[in-house]
């Protein structure tokens, strides 16, 4: 089967058929990495749905909300981001209130409320995304669950110590 040049029935030589198929094997493994079992991409066996959430983020100076609220009002909001990379998802509305955050210190002649911090706001965003898996309810690299810690990151802006208060979802058709 071997010629004197090492060639496998004098057409191919038998590193270049080992490398061949070494190639294919390897193809074939990261293959099945990549769909998972049964041949779907792992987060789409669950249908796909629209999310929208709000995310709850206190003690923001005044100047930080002033800077990112025009970038939320622009039309279609403010794209979300996760690990560099855009999110079929977006920032489309936020809420500020004046944050409470006093102290109340208790004598016999009566209560004294003393504030901590001033001007200080809390911020309601709502947040519209696609979802490959309702089940899972993945963005980016998070879940959104109610009550969980949630960092908001879109193109303009990132808040690492939200809280998720709301999560609506509509199943796709």
């Amino acid at each position: 089967m071997l010629d004197e040049k090492g060639r496998l029935f004098g057409k191919i030589n038998i590193v270049d058929l080992l490398v061949l198929i070494l190639v294919v094997l390897l193809a074939a493994v990261v293959g099945l990495k990549l769909l998972g079992k049964g041949g779907v991409l792992p987060g789409a066996e669950g249908g796909a749905a629209t999310l929208t959430y709000t995310v709850q983020v206190n003690n923001v100076y005044p100047e930080v909300y002033d800077s990112i609220v025009e970038y939320v009002e622009q039309e279609g909001g403010d794209q979300l981001m996760a690990s560099g990379t855009k999110l079929n998802g977006y920032v489309t509305d936020v809420v500020a209130k004046p944050h409470d955050n006093s102290t109340t210190i208790n004598s016999a002649t009566g209560a004294l409320t003393l504030p901590l911090a001033d001007n200080l706001l809390d911020l309601t965003f709502t947040v519209t995304v696609h979802v490959a898996n309702s089940a899972t309810n993945e963005v980016g690299t998070q879940e959104v669950r109610i009550g969980k810690a949630h960092t908001l990151k879109t193109t303009h802006f990132e808040f690492a110590n939200g809280i998720i208060t709301d999560c609506q979802w509509d199943e796709a058709a």
